[in-house]
């Protein structure tokens, strides 16, 4: 089982906004999920690859990966493919750049105890380049301003500079089911700077359990956010406003409303899931009980019902065009393009409110209100 640092780099995001959550967390057991494994599965596919393609010989691990599929296949060669570019073009600038690969990274210097596993260094003269692989697609990874890659970044200069004459570093997060590359470079002397004034002294704190709690969107991922009173205090705060009729609120109630809305459902869903679990456990919550949720019926034996209703004369089975994903598959990328590239299309997505921060370009009102036209009309219709 792969060690964890006690203020890890992926979990810098919290810690940094709230530093008594590390302690916290660090007396929680830790859970697993398919979709960790599936991180894993790929991150070990992306280290073959990348060894394999720098002449490193290595055994391929797909035949025992749990996850492997086409898709992970591309992605992975993708991710590889970008890496390999990258290291070409850290030739123009340097004689002999290296690519390392899954890289333990100290940064202890800053960070009690801290180190991480970079995915891949492209060590060079000039340009130190950090690539982190995501392979989750539900939430969209920035490099910009990212504390783990930047985590990451002191690591490899603490170790590097001086052999290499560095003067910047590029961050890139590596995210092809998303469609997302996303690099951003920042001097050496601005992320010392960082290092000294502003994580330096948080992860003290962190480290000694000090410091203040504080909620907002970094606790999506914290192992006490279901019964943390901070994160209930936050959200409870929307009780000030009144909610009798939607007429009664003015803009700027609704605007302050929508800050919180995402975090607000985020909240109570965890508060409902950790108080089934509790239940489950023996605990009794005054006015509340467990019962069996609705299920539909299903056959006992699938061969058999199709046995019985093909001997009565009839066919028990229905015809359907595959869905795009599972065309591709059944195709093959290129071959999929060949046939079929010309009789796909992609509509305009459901009109979708969110912050300004988002990069997305804001759609026009009058092309918004006909694309939720065409949604609604259309919603069900082929997989996008």
């Amino acid at each position: 089982m792969a060690k964890h640092a006690y203020l890890s780099a992926s979990a810098s995001h919290r810690w940094l906004k709230c530093p008594p959550s590390a302690k916290l967390c660090a007396e929680m057991k830790d859970e697993s999920s398919p979709y960790a494994q599936q991180g894993t599965d790929a991150h070990e596919l992306c280290e073959y690859k990348v060894l394999s393609a720098l002449g490193i010989p290595t055994d391929n691990p797909a035949g025992h990966l749990d996850f492997f599929d086409e898709e992970m296949d591309s992605c992975t060669g993708q991710y590889c493919s970008f890496v390999i570019e990258q290291l070409e073009d850290a030739k123009n600038y340097c004689r002999d750049p290296k690519a390392l690969v899954e890289q333990r990274l100290d940064f202890s210097r800053w960070v009690p105890g801290g180190f991480g596993t970079g995915d891949c260094l492209i060590v060079a003269d000039k340009v130190l380049h950090i690539i982190d692989f995501k392979y989750g697609q539900g939430i969209l990874v920035d490099a910009e301003d990212n504390p783990q890659m930047m985590c990451y970044a002191l690591g490899a200069l603490d170790t590097y500079d001086g052999i290499y004459d560095i003067e910047s570093v590029k961050m890139t997060i590596f995210q092809p089911r998303r469609e997302n590359i996303s690099t951003c470079t920042i001097s050496k002397e601005a992320l010392l700077e960082w290092a000294d004034t502003c994580l330096k002294p948080i992860a003290e704190l962190a480290y000694n359990g000090e410091g203040e709690f504080q909620a907002g969107s970094w606790c999506q991922f914290c192992k006490a956010k279901a019964d943390c009173r901070k994160r209930a205090e936050y959200n409870l705060e929307l009780a000030r406003y009144d909610f009798e009729m939607p007429a009664n609120l003015d803009d700027t109630e609704i605007a302050a409303i929508l800050g919180k809305a995402d975090e607000l459902v985020a909240w109570a869903n965890d508060i409902k899931e950790f108080a089934l679990r509790q239940t489950q456990s023996g605990t009794h919550y005054e006015g509340w009980k467990v019962v069996e949720g609705r299920s539909n019926r299903r056959f006992t034996d699938d061969s058999a019902v199709a046995d019985a209703v093909t001997s009565a004369g009839y066919d028990p089975y229905e015809k359907k065009l595959l869905g795009i994903t599972a065309m591709t598959s059944l195709l093959g990328k290129k071959k999929f393009e060949e046939l079929l590239g010309g009789l796909v299309y992609k509509p305009p997505g459901k009109p979708t409110l969110v912050p300004e921060s988002d990069k997305r370009p804001a759609m026009d009102s009058s092309k918004a209100a006909s694309a939720a036209e065409d949604f609604s009309e259309n919603e069900g219709g082929n997989e996008s």
